[in-house]
């Protein structure tokens, strides 16, 4: 079972889900971090490209902060492209001993994703404040505008909003344009929006290039995302 809930932190989720089944789960790249508590262990899940395809064990618990909006990289101290398609154990990024502490202390946590939260939170009071135009970036672009017109809109140039989308996101904006309109269109079939309908409201040429989008991103087709 899945749940999930908004963070304190802005443009965070702390989210849980326990699989009953051994199964295997397609994650869809979304433009975040994860910082991921499951079996002892803490790992890092850095920002994907394509679905990333996870096996699980029955009866194995996660508990996960997700960061999205530049969040990430503040929390975690490096930027996001070093994380980019890649889970990695978090005494690979931090003190070992820091995490060793963090680990016991999560073992004995009665919300183990409440106190992700509140670690999260402590580095980000300690470190440089939010980029305004990286969080301005990601609405726009979430909202449909065009690469070119973001970089009009913030007052950067081409060169420039690629390289802060790298540290912030992982990736240029270009991918990042294309993975938040793929959750356009999944959020629109899931309401029950037609195929062509959503291609079109979620800023695709027709039905064909939505599908090929999907496609490429996820490798599965939209009917199957939605089901």
């Amino acid at each position: 079972m899945y749940r999930e809930r908004p963070s304190r932190i802005p443009h965070a989720v702390v989210w849980s889900s326990t699989v009953r089944s051994a199964e295997s789960h397609r994650v869809l790249p979304d433009g975040c971090l994860d910082l991921l508590w499951s079996n002892g262990r803490l790992t890092v899940a850095g920002p994907d490209t394509v679905a990333h395809i996870a096996s699980w064990r029955p009866g194995t618990p996660f508990v996960g902060l997700r960061l999205a909006s530049g969040a990430g990289p503040r929390v975690l101290g490096l930027p996001a492209h070093e994380l980019r398609d890649q889970r990695v154990r978090l005494d690979e990024l931090w003190p070992a001993a820091q995490v060793r502490r963090l680990t016991e202390r999560l073992a004995e946590a009665s919300d183990p994703g409440g106190l992700l939260e509140a670690v999260a939170q402590g580095r980000l009071a300690a470190a440089a404040p939010a980029d305004p135009v990286v969080e301005r970036v990601a609405e726009r672009l979430g909202q449909g505008s065009t690469v070119g017109e973001v970089a009009d809109e913030v007052g950067l140039s081409p060169r420039q909003l690629h390289r802060r989308s790298l540290d912030a996101f992982g990736y240029g904006p270009k991918t990042l344009a294309r993975i938040l309109r793929l959750h356009r269109a999944l959020e629109l079939g899931r309401s029950g929006t037609a195929a062509a309908e959503a291609a079109y409201a979620a800023g695709y040429a027709d039905q064909a290039h939505l599908s090929r989008e999907v496609r490429s991103l996820t490798g599965v087709t939209l009917t199957t995302l939605v089901a």
